[in-house]
């Protein structure tokens, strides 16, 4: 059976950092601030991507290239390379395609982000919803310990719903707390991305 003092102080210690991430964003479980767009301005100085990004789609060899460049499991020294080798193929284009370029990896990339970061806002949503149950199981196990005569039998089954709630929720919480890192990594790879269509351009 949970002591009453214990399970508070496990209760405490689950439910602060989700508390802490909820004051702006009720439903965002992350202790980073939540940011659904990639910012072009900090990494991008080339030309303006307006028409880019509604044709790069057109051009097969472009679209094929902006997704082995957002892909995660091409190393970023390959992404350097690859691109390096299509600015050296598009000749007197090699400007305009790479801008065409790098409005495909940005919109790959930004949807990406957005998808994840939404996926993060359902995820956190479902843990509130876990905490919830969580505290209405244990404020069952509570007043089971203060009924008189006591049942020590529908105590110990309460106690170990709540025991295995606390166990779900934590897994929960340590997963996503990996998960939330990676619009982080996303965003960087992004940025070391824009770097080399740049210096390509040069």
């Amino acid at each position: 059976m949970i002591h009453r003092s214990l399970l508070l102080t496990l209760f405490l210690l689950v439910f602060a950092d989700a508390a802490t991430a909820q004051q702006s964003q009720p439903d965002w479980p992350c202790r980073q601030v939540r940011v659904p767009e990639l910012a072009v301005g900090g990494v991008w100085a080339g030309p303006p991507l307006d028409a880019a990004v509604k044709h790069w789609r057109d051009d097969a060899t472009i679209a094929d290239l902006v997704t082995r460049l957002a892909q995660r499991r091409t190393p970023i020294d390959e992404a350097e390379r690859l691109v390096a080798q299509f600015a050296k193929s598009a000749g007197d284009k090699r400007k305009e395609r790479l801008t065409t370029l790098f409005a495909g990896v940005y919109e790959r990339m930004n949807d990406e982000r957005r998808d994840l970061v939404n996926g993060l806002d359902r995820f956190g949503r479902r843990l509130k919803a876990m905490a919830g149950t969580a505290r209405e199981e244990t404020q069952t196990l509570r007043e089971l310990q203060d009924k008189k005569p006591p049942d020590p039998e529908a105590i110990k089954k309460a106690s170990e719903a709540v025991q295995w709630r606390l166990r779900l929720f934590e897994e929960q919480r340590r997963m996503v707390g990996y998960v939330c890192e990676s619009p982080a990594l996303i965003e960087q790879r992004f940025g070391a991305l824009a770097r080399a269509i740049q210096q390509a351009m040069e």
